[in-house]
């Protein structure tokens, strides 16, 4: 199982997360591109982590919003989301290339993440321009979506995602920020849940119901408070239980 995380989110002397601590942690690592977060100096300094720590290496494109963090749907027309992606993307590749690494997939962040899953004309246009660009990117996206959908469609492999840190609604989705029971911040309790992704392919909703997920992937974001924590948790947990922790791309 890959064990994922967002990171390289700091715009200047605004940290986000301890990158340094959750690099060795992980086994992909989403780096911001500049648009929700991130910048030059940022994602240079997360290409050398990931270099230094075997981690591989992700995009990890959002909206252009600074100040909301990428967390407000902005109602992007699709083709301003597949130029933007392009941009995001390429500039993560060309600092990478340059310290002689590479960037293996794709993670839309936030709102746009959500965006993709419900959208099947902005999915379209985010798939046909990471194809258009380079059909060996694997895509990083939600279980059972229009991305997904459209994924399959276009011939791009496509890795299932689940989060460990985040509660789930009943129909797989996740519970909206802001209600109760959407981040989860007890170490004991994202650790269960992540094992319980990795062992049985589902998870336990908010309301008791089991949802199928069959993730090849699980997230801890950066950003969640006591993060370097869960995910050390998390690892501890998922090496008692046997599971093989390893990158998916």
């Amino acid at each position: 199982m890959d064990l994922n995380s967002d990171l390289g989110e700091a715009v200047g002397d605004r940290l986000v997360a301890d990158d340094a601590a959750m690099f060795p942690l992980v086994t992909s690592a989403n780096v911001a591109c500049g648009f929700h977060a991130g910048d030059p100096v940022v994602m240079r300094s997360s290409v050398a982590l990931a270099l230094a720590n075997g981690v591989v290496l992700g995009a990890h494109p959002g909206y252009r919003d600074l100040d909301g963090f990428g967390r407000r749907e902005l109602g992007t027309p699709p083709e301003t989301i597949a130029a933007e992606l392009l941009a995001q993307v390429g500039a993560l590749d060309a600092i990478a290339r340059a310290a002689g690494a590479r960037v293996a997939y794709v993670k839309a962040h936030g709102a746009l993440y959500h965006r993709l899953g419900r959208d099947p004309e902005a999915a379209a246009a985010y798939v046909d321009a990471i194809a258009a660009l380079d059909d060996s990117l694997v895509l990083l996206g939600a279980p059972g979506t229009a991305l997904e959908a459209r994924a399959a469609e276009a011939g791009l492999r496509f890795a299932r995602e689940a989060f460990a840190d985040r509660g789930y609604l009943a129909d797989g989705s996740l519970v909206p920020r802001g209600e109760p029971g959407a981040v989860e911040t007890d170490a004991g309790a994202v650790a269960d849940r992540a094992v319980e992704l990795a062992t049985t392919g589902a998870v336990t909703a908010v309301d008791g119901s089991r949802v199928e997920l069959a993730a090849d992937s699980i997230c801890l974001h950066g950003d969640t408070p006591g993060a370097v924590e869960l995910a050390s948790r998390v690892r501890a947990a998922l090496a008692a239980a046997g599971v093989d922790v390893r990158a998916f791309a």
